[in-house]
């Protein structure tokens, strides 16, 4: 699909970058700018393939978003990924950090290190003997959300992470709220195993 000859072009180059995956203001200045420059020209070109631009400037990220399609009738462009229980739970307890931080800190980066992660996710886990299993298991979990975008790997730095702000945008206030409620239903079935 060529875009009309009236449009910008620089326009494919930020769509083509957009369909790879999230553009971040830091990664590439350039890009940003002209992604910024043609904003409505992208959500045009986008809407006709059933997607959203979701764009946040304040906070320097972009990406597309697939339309809601209650029918059904849409092929999906942007997969949708599968997640299991654990990566969800760490996802919405960094989530929930990055609240805490952004109400009580100035500073724009939150850091945390593999133990700190760790700490936040004890309470949920059974007690068990096996601790070098469960640290294993936590860190294939970090590791998927590496991959997935939401922790980026400090450069130098062994077992510390800045968590991407873009989290914010896919773990919503009512996501956190339905999972807040799971989280409540599986601890009490912890307590209940442990009783």
């Amino acid at each position: 699909m060529n875009p009309p000859s009236n449009t910008p072009e620089e326009l494919p180059t930020v769509v083509t970058k957009l369909f790879k995956g999230v553009v971040y203001a830091e990664a590439d200045e350039k890009l940003w700018q002209s992604l910024l420059a043609l904003a409505s020209h992208v959500r045009d070109y986008v809407a006709v393939l059933g997607l959203d631009l979701i764009l946040d400037e304040s906070e320097g990220y972009a990406f597309l978003k697939s339309r809601e399609d209650p029918e059904g009738t849409l092929p999906r462009l942007i997969p949708r990924r599968q997640l299991t229980f654990d990566v969800s739970l760490l996802l919405a307890l960094l989530r929930k950090r990055l609240l805490e931080f952004d109400t009580n800190s100035s500073e724009l980066r939150l850091i945390v290190t593999e133990e700190e992660i760790a700490d936040m996710v004890s309470v949920f886990l059974p007690d068990s003997s096996n601790q070098a299993r469960i640290m294993d298991r936590l860190g294939t979990n970090i590791k998927k959300i590496v991959e997935l975008g939401f922790l980026r790997k400090l450069r130098g730095e062994a077992a510390m992470y800045e968590v991407a702000r873009i989290l914010k945008a896919y773990v919503d206030a009512q996501w956190l709220e339905e999972f807040d409620a799971r989280l409540a239903d599986y601890r009490a079935s912890l307590t209940g195993k442990a009783s």
